[in-house]
Parts: structure tokens; C-alpha cells; sequence
């Protein structure tokens, strides 16, 4: 590919960036990887909180082409995955290919060339062919504006951001949130602190986690038996298939869950006032369900209370909440999630005519075509992108679907480079997006309660209505009718 540093360049080397070099590898396709940080691992890296870990079982967080055969639970911690991505880059020799501490600030498609400008930190700018942009949905912390938030004295973070440096023994530490970071935060504080206030918006459904380690046979079973490994990923796989139908209808799957949710909820919580604080009122499915054993059990320690007033401001010494009330805090920790559904501090991505990917998704909603391609971005396609979030599954194997697409979308990007470049059309990613819209309707993410899968207007734009095995097939095999194949006006090679 004449005029270019690098055939393609994958942006970000988590999990998702990984998957994408190790594809292109195999595929003898030649990449970089650029990454901000010092170290690969993405939100793994970065989420340093105590109890960090995930909540999909570990045979089923794995790359399916590179199976972890030494997990030791089955949930495995951040320390362990990020030992696991470690260990594939080594054993891959992907470091070759990786430019650690390239914070890229800008990627500019220059039409003239057909290619695009990536420039870092630094001022460096490299050009690219194509761009594979695996930044993934959760690397925007979102922290909510507080009123006098400046005069806070003590410590304030949010939870990927965790200030190593503060010392919780002894300390009144308030959490702002209840998702899934906070379910493992709150438990691993509680034993610590004089006074753990947890501030709740709203309830969510809680499932047991059923967290326990291997034995020693089903370790050796694992690391030595590839059949029980595949079969064991292929279990897990099938069940969360199965339930993640709770979340686009209301049949067996969801009531199933329904029941489990409250049964855990009476057998954990036995003040009733608590426990009626903790029922959530919608449907299981509209805010992401947590799975945990010891949630509940913090939120009934005599040091832990649970707040359900709205936050009104913060004051020099704690908080202030709508009943009047105050609660003193040496430590605040926002475990307020991050921005997934709307394009605050987005990566700046300038496509043909030099427009403007967070200004076009501002005005019209975050919208993709598959979730991969944004037409007006030639050569260019996203992981995990809009309306590619999976029901109750492993956001690896949406990964891994997409970039056996992507594979073929960037053999094609190259077969014409030079003299074109390769755009999806508005109007297939435009009739993709409104059958999209119109399947959401009646899934339970866009039942009513207030979630971080919905944009400021409303408008899912992070999930997809449909089982991942679906959306696997929908993503197959690439149709060049659905593309503009866009001449430059000169031939460049």
C-alpha cells in the first residue's frame, strides 16, 4: 500500500484491540497498535478499585483462539486477566506491533490521499490505510455535576480513577452509585471504614454470583483436556443465550430470573425496610443485572447504610441530600459508570469533508451500520461500536464476530488503495438503524427505567435486540453492495 506508515492501525490495546492484532496476524495483514497507556489492558489496566473482577464466568472471558487453560475460579479478577492478555501478547510476540504511550489526540481522514492521519500526544502523525478504533465503550468516566463539589476537603474519585495513595482504615467514606463497580466496591470497604454511606438512584436486580475456586482435578481436568474446556465454554455460552432472551421478551427466561432475583433479595436482606429499599419496581433487564454473594451482605453491616435521597450538593465535609439530611465523608468514590450512550469527550475523528463523527452522532444519535462501520468515515470500522452491546454475554465474542467481518472489510480496503476507499451508504446504515430502533421498542432496556444504555433523547444506542448467535450470523459475510466504493481523483499508485 503506497504512502502509507501502516496498512492499518488498531486504536487502544485492550481486549478488543488484542483480538483485532491477533486476527490481522493470522491473517498476515500488516498493523500497529497504538495505546495511550505504558501498558496494555485497557479497562483491566485501568480499574485498580478493590474487588475488581469480572462477571462473566472465565471460560467464556476468553479468546476463543487463545483459551486461558490456567483460570483458577470461576470468576476471574482483573489481576488474573490482565496476567491472561500478558501472556497472549507475549506468546503471540504482539509487543512488536504495539506503540506503547501513543495517546492519539486526532484521526483525520484526508480525502485527497484516501487515508488517514493519526497524530498523538506528542504531535507525531502517522498514515494509515485503515483504522480499526477498539477504544472500547467503557473508557469515558462519567462523573455527575455536583453543586459545590469544589469545596469537598477530602479525597473525590471516580472508580477508574482509584487513588491508590488513600489509606481507608478508620476512614467515612461515601460511594455515589450501585452498579456493577460498586457491587465490588462496597463489600471490599465495608470491613475497613468507620461509616460506608452508599448512595442509591434507583434499585437493580441482584443474582447470585456463585463465586468459587477450581480444585486442584478440575484445574488439571481444564489445563490438560481441551475437549472440557470447549465444552465448558459452550455450556456457559448457551445458558446466558438462553436467559439473555429476558431481555428482549417477557417469557420463561425472565421470570426465571425474576424469581431467582427476589429470592436472593428475601434470603439476604432480612430487615424489611432495607429490603424494600433494594426492589427495584421495573422490568429484570432494564438496568444491568449484578451478580453478587456479598452486596447484600455489606449493605447489612451496622457501618453500611444505604441512602436513597437525591444528592443536592456537596459540602466542605460530606454530602447534603433532598431530605435535609448530611453525611460526613473523608472519601468520596463515584461509581457512576461511564459515558456509553453519548459522545462526551469522544475521541476527536474528522471523516471525508472533513466532518465530524461527535458532532454528527450529537445531532443524530450514536448510529453505526452492524455496529462497525459510520458512513462519511471511509476505511474505517469500529469494536463494540453503537447498538453492538451484547443481552447477557461476553462482549468477547461480539469482538470476535466483528472482526471476522473486519477482516474482510479491510482486505477490501486494500485491494483498492490508491485509487479508492471503501464507505458504507447512508441509506443502508440509515434503514439499519430505524428496524434496529423499531426491534428495541419492546426489549426491557427501553421499558421505562432510567439506564446508561440510552442516550440523553432516549434512544438505545448501545444494545443490540437480538442474541448474540445472531448478530454472529448478521455479521458473516461482508455485502459490497451495501458500500460506496469512492474513486480519489487522482490514482496515488
Amino acid at each position: 500500500m503506497a504512502l502509507v506508515d501502516y496498512d492499518v492501525g488498531i486504536i487502544g490495546a485492550g481486549i478488543s484491540g488484542l483480538i483485532a492484532a491477533l486476527e490481522l496476524k493470522r491473517s498476515r495483514i500488516p498493523f500497529v497498535v497504538f495505546e495511550r497507556a505504558r501498558k496494555i489492558g485497557g479497562v483491566w489496566r485501568d480499574n485498580i478499585y478493590p474487588g475488581c473482577a469480572c462477571d462473566v464466568r472465565s471460560h467464556l472471558y476468553s479468546i476463543a483462539s487463545r483459551p486461558n487453560r490456567g483460570w483458577t475460579s470461576n470468576y476471574a479478577g482483573r489481576a488474573e486477566i490482565l496476567a491472561y492478555l500478558d501472556q497472549i501478547v507475549r506468546e503471540d510476540d504482539l509487543g512488536a506491533h504495539i506503540r506503547l504511550g501513543a495517546d492519539i489526540r486526532e484521526l483525520r481522514f484526508v480525502d485527497e490521499l484516501g487515508l488517514w492521519n493519526v497524530r498523538d500526544g506528542s504531535g507525531r502523525c502517522f498514515r494509515v490505510g485503515a483504522i480499526i478504533v477498539a477504544i472500547g465503550p467503557h473508557s469515558r468516566p462519567y462523573v455527575p455535576v455536583l453543586p459545590g463539589f469544589q469545596t469537598f476537603r477530602g479525597k473525590a474519585f471516580h472508580s477508574a480513577e482509584w487513588d491508590s495513595t488513600v489509606d481507608f482504615g478508620g476512614k467515612k467514606v461515601v460511594v455515589i452509585g450501585t452498579g456493577a463497580s460498586a457491587a465490588q466496591i462496597v463489600p471490599s470497604l465495608a470491613g475497613c471504614v468507620s461509616h460506608l454511606t452508599v448512595v442509591q438512584r434507583s434499585p437493580v436486580w441482584v443474582l447470585p454470583r456463585g463465586e468459587r475456586r477450581f480444585t486442584a482435578i478440575e484445574k488439571s481436568i481444564f489445563a490438560h483436556v481441551p475437549g472440557a474446556r470447549r465444552f465448558t465454554r459452550s455450556l456457559i455460552y448457551w445458558a446466558m443465550e438462553f436467559f439473555a432472551q429476558s431481555m428482549l421478551t417477557e417469557g420463561l427466561a425472565s421470570a426465571l430470573l425474576t424469581r431467582a432475583a427476589r429470592k436472593h433479595l428475601d434470603r439476604s436482606i432480612p430487615d424489611p425496610l432495607l429490603r424494600q429499599k433494594l426492589t427495584p419496581d421495573h422490568r429484570i433487564g432494564c438496568k444491568r443485572i449484578l451478580v453478587s454473594d456479598d452486596y447484600f451482605a455489606a449493605l447489612n453491616r451496622t457501618n453500611v447504610e444505604l441512602v436513597t435521597d437525591r444528592i443536592v450538593s456537596v459540602t466542605s465535609g460530606g454530602i447534603a441530600t433532598s431530605s435535609s439530611r448530611h453525611y460526613e465523608a473523608d472519601v468520596i468514590i463515584f461509581a457512576t459508570g461511564f459515558q456509553v450512550a453519548n459522545v462526551d469527550g469522544l475521541l476527536p475523528i474528522f471523516g471525508s469533508g472533513g466532518r465530524v463523527l461527535s458532532a454528527d452522532w450529537a445531532d443524530h444519535g450514536m448510529a453505526a451500520y452492524l455496529g462497525i462501520n459510520v458512513a462519511g468515515y471511509p476505511n474505517m470500522a469500529i469494536l463494540l461500536g453503537p447498538n453492538s452491546g451484547p443481552a447477557n454475554s461476553s462482549a468477547i465474542h461480539v469482538v470476535e464476530s466483528q472482526m471476522r467481518y473486519i477482516l474482510q472489510y479491510v482486505s477490501h480496503c486494500r485491494d483498492v488503495a490508491g485509487h479508492a476507499v471503501i464507505d458504507v451508504r447512508a441509506d443502508v446504515q440509515n434503514a439499519y438503524n430505524e428496524e434496529l430502533q423499531r426491534r428495541l421498542a419492546s426489549t426491557a432496556w427501553n421499558s421505562g427505567c432510567g439506564n446508561w444504555y440510552l442516550d440523553r433523547r432516549g434512544r438505545n444506542t448501545t444494545m443490540y435486540p437480538g442474541l448474540t448467535c445472531s448478530y454472529r450470523r448478521a455479521v458473516s459475510r461482508l455485502r459490497l453492495e451495501d458500500y460506496r466504493i469512492c474513486r480519489l481523483s487522482r490514482r496515488l499508485r
